[in-house]
Order: C-alpha cells, then structure tokens, then sequence
C-alpha cells in the first residue's frame, strides 16, 4: 500500500508525523466511549483497530472496518487482524449497510463526511447503524463552508461548526469538542484549534 499523503499508514510514516500523531490522538480519545460492537467506517489501513483495542479489550466485543478501498482493507486484513476484528469493503454511502451489517453500539467516523457528496445519505446511514443510546463520534476539518472552494484535493466540503451540527441534526444529543495537536477538549475561549469531534448519543 502507498503512502500517498491523505490516508494513514503507521507502519509507513516517521512516528514523529504530526499529522500521524493527531490521528492516533483522537483514536485514544474515542476509546474512552467504545463499548460492545464498534463500527470503524472508512477505517483506512486499519491502525485504528490496534489503538483502540490496546489495554480495552473487554469493553469492546467485536470490532468491525469498513472501507470502500480494496488495497486499504487488504492492508489491514494483513496487518491489523485479531480475533475480534473483521473488515470489509463497502460504501459509506449504502443506504442498506444497518441491513448488511447489523447495528452497533458504538461508530467512529473520522475524517469522513467531507470527502463526498451526499453528507446527508452519510448521517443517516449512521444514525440506522447505530443502537439506541448508541454513540457516535465524528471529526472533520474546520472550513470557511460547504459552498467555498476546498483548498485539499481530496475533500469535497468544508464545515464551519454550524454546518456541522446542522447536518448532524438526527442526533438529538450532542457534544462538541475541538482539537489542537492532541489535544481534544470542550472549546476555550480565545484558543484556535482546527478540527471539530463531535460525539453524538442515539436517543
């Protein structure tokens, strides 16, 4: 698998990567609300797996990776497999994934929701895959909003924190945090920080 830039690849990259870091902070950061049947949608290479089930291997049951990528899943399959884990290629925009793939008690997307079109479809879907009182817990980029160009050619959207939560509009129980390097924390006043964590409750 190449290393080309947007997806993360540990075993690829100089542990000192700050972007590398950022990722497996956030990880960390999830792992503190991952209980029973965990959902990793556009999970990538699979690193995620390994940093959430290190010293967290009895809150959750089974780990299961989705990703529309054929050589990513092939990645992880090989490098990243254990007993509880498992991992598929699929579309994260397939209206019969709860169908396909039964219901989850926890689903972390990251980095997802601005890489294409139909944001919407995308909640939605999450909100059918998740259980009742089920978490979820999605990040994207601050942007300047959805209708100004993307200075990354791999994203289709931007978000300014009010688009964000608007199209999050399913989950009725929400609380937004920000990130700044690895630090993740409910928003401080006059602090720039330039990602959103959005972890949301299933009512």
């Amino acid at each position: 698998m190449e290393y080309t830039g947007e997806r993360v690849i540990p075993k690829l990259m100089n542990p000192r990567n700050g972007m590398l870091i950022e990722h497996i902070a956030r990880y960390e950061f999830a792992k503190s609300f991952c209980t029973g049947r965990v959902l990793d949608i556009a999970c990538g290479s699979g690193y995620g797996s390994e940093v959430l089930l290190a010293d967290n291997p009895k809150k959750i049951s089974e780990l299961v990776g989705i990703d529309i990528d054929h050589e990513a899943i092939a990645y992880a399959k090989k490098h990243y497999h254990c007993d509880k884990t498992s991992y598929y290629i699929d579309d994260a925009l397939n209206k019969n994934l709860h169908k396909i793939y039964g219901t989850f008690d926890t689903i972390i997307s990251f980095e997802t929701i601005e890489h294409f079109e139909g944001d919407e479809q995308f909640v939605e879907n999450l909100y059918k895959l998740l259980k009742p009182n089920g978490t979820l817990i999605i990040s994207t980029p601050f942007g300047r909003g959805k209708n100004h160009p993307c200075s990354s050619p791999f994203h289709v959207y931007q978000y300014t924190e009010e688009e964000f939560i608007e199209v999050l509009k399913p989950f009725k129980q929400l609380t937004m945090y920000h990130q700044i390097d690895t630090k993740i924390e409910i928003p401080k006043e006059n602090q720039k920080y330039y990602l959103m964590v959005a972890v949301c409750r299933k009512s």
